[in-house]
């Protein structure tokens, strides 16, 4: 097990862009999934990277192997950075029909749609110090949603340099920019050097 990593999600979508961009490193990536004996845990952090370490203790605690952890979220400049951490549950929990009509309710009237998508990366092995590692994608937030591919705030999240929002991108090109797609290339940049160690 030794070249094994913890993806600590159930998202099979998510793990799957891992694996592809890990492919050449002969890791063996397991999931949530794999670990049913692992509870719901609570990530009652502050920012990002908290709750991502959060996560990645507690299942690091239960599996004893490396453990990859991420959090994500949308902050919106204008709204002071909300819905940041609580982006899932901005209005429900994880409701997004519910989250998007909020968001549009509270930037009523504000000029500034300016935002950006926020992934924080950690890798935790018990061994040495955690890897910790972020990826961005600046946009901005239209009036209406446009586009029915992706979840979240996807169809409202408008990218300039493609003239579209990420709803209206095919799965492969939304990797390619995507707040998780920059933050796995960081992570993938850093990693040998910290796996070797």
């Amino acid at each position: 097990m030794s070249n094994t990593i913890v993806i600590a999600t159930n998202n099979q979508n998510k793990a799957r862009e891992f694996k592809e961009m890990f492919d050449a490193k002969n890791i063996t990536f397991k999931t949530l999934a794999d670990f049913p004996e692992i509870n719901k845990i609570d990530e009652n952090g502050n920012s990002f990277e908290e709750n991502a370490t959060i996560k990645a203790k507690a299942v690091y605690e239960q599996t004893k192997l490396p453990v990859l952890a991420d959090d994500s979220g949308l902050e919106v400049d204008a709204l002071n950075g909300e819905p940041g951490i609580h982006s899932a549950r901005y209005a429900g929990d994880h409701d997004d029909k519910a989250n998007n009509i909020k968001l549009l309710k509270n930037l009523e009237g504000k000029d500034d749609r300016s935002a950006r998508f926020v992934t924080c990366l950690v890798l935790l092995n018990h061994q040495k110090d955690k890897l910790v590692v972020y990826g961005t994608i600046e946009g901005e937030i239209l009036d209406s949603p446009r586009g029915a591919n992706g979840f979240g705030y996807d169809p409202l999240f408008f990218v300039k340099s493609k003239g579209k929002t990420l709803a209206e991108m095919s799965e492969h090109e939304k990797n390619e920019i995507s707040h998780r797609g920059n933050a796995i290339k960081n992570l993938y940049d850093r990693f040998d050097e910290w796996w070797k160690d």
